[in-house]
C-alpha cells in the first residue's frame, strides 16, 4: 500500500462526513431554489425564483461590489503576504517575536475583528476620537469614511488583516521546501536579487501563491458576515442580499434566498476555476 492510498484512507472518515454535509446542503438549498418547498405549498418546481434575482435593480451592483471586495482582498493580502514571507525567511533578532505576531490574529474569528475595525476607524471611533482631540479634524465626523461606504473600505481592511498571514504561513512552507541551490546557480550567473525573486523564486512559490489566493478570494467573495457589520446599506454585497432575503419575514422570499446562494456558489467556483488556472498557467511559463 502506497503513501497516498494510506492517507487517503485515513482522511476517508472524515471527508465522507464533510463532504456529506455539503452536498446535502446544497441538494436542498438547490430542490428550494426552484422553488420545491411543501411546507410552503410550493410543490411544482420552476425558475422564477431565478428570474426575480437575475433580473433585480441591484443584482448587479451587489455583484460588482462583491467582485470588488474579493479582487482587491486578495491582490492586497497576497501581495503583502509574499513580502512577510520572504522577510520571515530570513535570520534576524527578534525573528520568533514577529513571527507569533505575524500568526496570532490567525486565532481571532473573523466577527471580531470587524468588530474591532469598526470601534478603530469608523467615523465615531478610536481614530476619529484622537484626530479629533489631536486637532488634526473639527469633528470626529470630519474623518474619512472607512467603514459603511461605497467602496468597501473597512471591509477590505478587514479580509486584509485576517487573510495575509493565512496566506504568508502557506508561502512560507512552501519557501522552506525550495533548495538554496536554485538561488545560488542564479547568483553565480549573475543574477541580482530582483531577478533571483522574479526568475527563481516567484515562479516556484506561484503554485502555492495561487491557491491560497483562490481560496482567500472564493472566502471573500462569498462570506456574509463582515460585509454586514462594516458595508454600507445599498450598495450591498450579495451574500449580505441574500441573508436580508433569508432572514425575512416573508417566507415567499426564501426561494430567492436560496436561488441567490446557489448564483453566488456558481459564480464563486467559476471564478476560483479561473483564477487558479490563470495563475498556474503563469507560474509554469514563469518557471520555463
Amino acid at each position: 500500500m502506497t503513501d497516498r492510498t494510506r492517507l487517503a484512507l485515513m482522511l476517508a472518515p472524515a471527508l465522507l462526513v464533510l463532504g456529506g454535509l455539503f452536498l446535502t446542503g446544497l441538494g436542498l438549498s438547490l430542490l428550494r431554489s426552484f422553488r420545491y418547498i411543501p411546507a410552503l405549498g410550493l410543490t411544482d418546481p420552476d425558475l422564477g425564483a431565478y428570474a426575480a434575482v437575475l433580473t433585480a435593480p441591484g443584482f448587479l451592483t451587489s455583484l460588482g461590489l462583491s467582485l470588488w471586495i474579493a479582487t482587491a482582498s486578495t491582490l492586497i493580502a497576497s501581495t503583502f503576504a509574499l513580502g512577510a514571507a520572504l522577510l520571515l525567511r530570513q535570520t534576524f533578532t527578534g525573528r520568533a517575536i514577529i513571527s507569533f505576531l505575524f500568526q496570532i490574529n490567525l486565532t481571532i474569528p473573523h466577527v471580531v475583528g470587524a468588530v474591532g475595525i469598526l470601534y478603530l476607524v469608523s467615523q465615531s471611533g478610536s481614530f476619529a476620537r484622537l484626530a479629533h482631540a489631536g486637532g488634526l479634524i473639527g469633528a470626529p465626523s470630519e474623518f474619512p469614511p472607512l467603514t459603511h461606504d461605497p467602496f468597501a473600505i473597512g471591509i477590505i481592511l478587514t479580509y486584509v488583516w485576517k487573510e495575509v498571514p493565512f496566506i504568508g504561513l502557506i508561502l512560507l512552507a512552501s519557501l522552506q521546501s525550495i533548495r538554496p541551490e536554485h538561488e545560488a546557480a542564479a547568483r553565480s550567473l549573475g543574477a541580482n536579487r530582483w531577478q533571483v525573486f522574479r526568475h527563481v523564486l516567484l515562479p516556484l512559490l506561484m503554485p502555492a501563491l495561487a491557491a491560497a489566493s483562490a481560496l482567500v478570494f472564493a472566502f471573500a467573495f462569498g462570506a456574509y458576515e463582515i460585509p454586514l457589520i462594516l458595508g454600507a446599506h445599498a450598495p450591498e454585497a450579495l451574500p449580505v442580499a441574500a441573508w436580508r432575503s433569508f432572514t425575512a419575514i416573508d417566507l415567499a422570499a426564501r426561494p430567492q434566498a436560496h436561488a441567490m446562494a446557489i448564483v453566488i456558489a456558481l459564480i464563486g467556483a467559476v471564478l476560483l476555476a479561473l483564477y487558479a488556472r490563470v495563475a498556474l498557467r503563469k507560474g509554469g511559463r514563469d518557471a520555463v
